[in-house]
């Protein structure tokens, strides 16, 4: 038996005019290059978890048209976001018609089960890990059912397979991609990440986390590894036994976190030694009033507003940069969140920024909302969910407006003057720390 596993690769805009825009600014294709080039962590891992008698191969599609099917795979898993949903079902309509049975993962199908389990032979909602191996037991009986529910058992991240990295192509990937927990203690109302699928927050045992790193070493030079975390430093203990194990494998890594480390000196000073050289913050909105409501469970992030300046001044002293993430089109937000934007990038002097607009992705309770007040533009537009396409109606401007100040505020935020002046003022706040540092020494 072998077994396909496809990922659908790369960015998607239906907006191409942004698109184009965005392709000129260099931050903005930095960042793009690295999401394409990251592989799909979630099908590497099951791969890992599959007999050794079974062949495995790992595929990425850009365009599901083009290309001759291979016909030697019994089975294929395919993984697919919503931006992607329509083309993994042309996909699976392909490979069904040719007599391979298809199985349909990823945020998108835990999301809308019904829709999508119309276009495969087999379902997967919630961790691909916890169902992975009945499955394949299943496939060699020949007896596929329709849906396997990954919700009904918790997978046990202590039990997580070294992923099968070696079936990347070596000069392929800029980033390799390593997970040390899943979940997020924040309930954001737009989030679409792996909350949608563990809703739980759980950590890797860091032996597994090194035994990944290692891994990735023997088979790239040097690797640049890309944490896939929502929200990696939550738990202080299992993070502090992490960032001392990591800076004994000198590597340079990038991670998503939220700006509590700033608060904490010494997990900040071990993150820097560790090897840290980015870490993504999202701030949503630099407006204390537009943030309020976002985070539903306790309102965390319009309570940490007041923290955002030092936070990025605290962090980027230590010589870690900070890639800020903006929300355009927040409720309560007006024209007046173009400025407000530029100004806090300025004042605080944030290294990299990253603007997208609100994105309802089936399955958040943003979406529902929208859906109930009528607010979508179209129920159905799962090719708009790309995070810089715009499917609803904004409360406080016209989507002629919104679209347009987000342009003009990428125009601002990536032109290369301003981008060098962010990246000297940086480096000359770095020095300056790493003068005192050695003064008081």
């Amino acid at each position: 038996m072998k077994i396909g596993f496809i990922a659908m690769s790369g960015l998607r805009l239906c907006d191409v005019e942004l698109l184009n825009l965005g392709l000129t600014f260099p931050g903005v294709f930095r960042r793009k290059n690295a999401i394409e080039a990251l592989p799909s962590l979630g099908l590497l891992t099951l791969a890992g978890m599959t007999p050794p008698h079974i062949a495995v191969e790992y595929l990425e599609v850009r365009d599901v048209n083009l290309g001759e099917l291979p016909r030697d795979f019994d089975a294929v898993a395919i993984s697919t976001l919503t931006a992607t949903a329509g083309e993994a079902y042309r996909l699976a309509a392909r490979f069904k018609s040719i007599g391979t049975k298809v199985i349909l993962g990823g945020l998108h199908v835990s999301a809308l089960p019904e829709e999508s389990r119309r276009h495969a032979d087999a379902i997967v909602i919630g961790e691909g890990e916890s169902t992975w191996p009945r499955i394949v037991r299943d496939l060699e009986m020949g007896k596929l059912d329709t849906l396997y529910d990954g919700r009904l058992k918790p997978f046990d991240l202590a039990h997580s397979p070294v992923p099968r990295f070696e079936l990347l192509a070596p000069d392929r990937y800029p980033r390799l991609t390593v997970q040390t927990q899943r979940g997020c203690p924040w309930r954001c109302e737009f989030c679409a990440a792996s909350i949608r699928i563990s809703p739980q927050f759980k950590v890797k045992p860091v032996d597994r986390v090194i035994a990944e790193i290692r891994r990735l070493k023997e088979l790239w030079r040097d690797p640049f590894v890309e944490f896939a975390d929502d929200n990696t430093f939550v738990n202080r203990a299992h993070s502090e036994q992490m960032m001392r194990a990591l800076a004994r494998e000198n590597i340079r890594w990038f991670t998503e976190t939220d700006l509590s480390i700033a608060q904490d000196p010494e997990l900040l000073r071990l993150i820097r030694e560790a090897g840290c050289a980015q870490v993504l913050i999202g701030f949503e909105s630099p407006s204390r009033r537009v943030l309020h409501g976002v985070e539903q469970r306790s309102d965390w992030k319009a309570r940490q507003w007041e923290n955002y300046r030092a936070a990025v001044e605290r962090i980027q002293r230590t010589g870690i940069t900070v890639n800020g993430c903006f929300v355009i089109g927040l409720d309560g937000a007006g024209n007046e969140q173009f400025d407000e934007a530029f100004d806090f990038v300025r004042e605080s002097g944030l290294y990299d920024v990253q603007i997208t607009f609100l994105t309802p992705f089936p399955g958040t309770p943003l979406y529902e909302r929208f859906r109930r007040s009528g607010r979508l533009l179209n129920e159905r537009a799962w090719n708009r969910c790309t995070l810089f396409d715009i499917n609803f109606q904004p409360a406080a401007m016209s989507v002629a407006e919104l679209r347009s100040g987000f342009e003009n505020l990428g125009r601002r935020l990536y032109h290369p003057d301003f981008v060098r002046e962010r990246s000297r003022r940086f480096l000359q706040n770095f020095r300056a720390a790493r003068a005192e540092e050695r003064r008081a020494a």
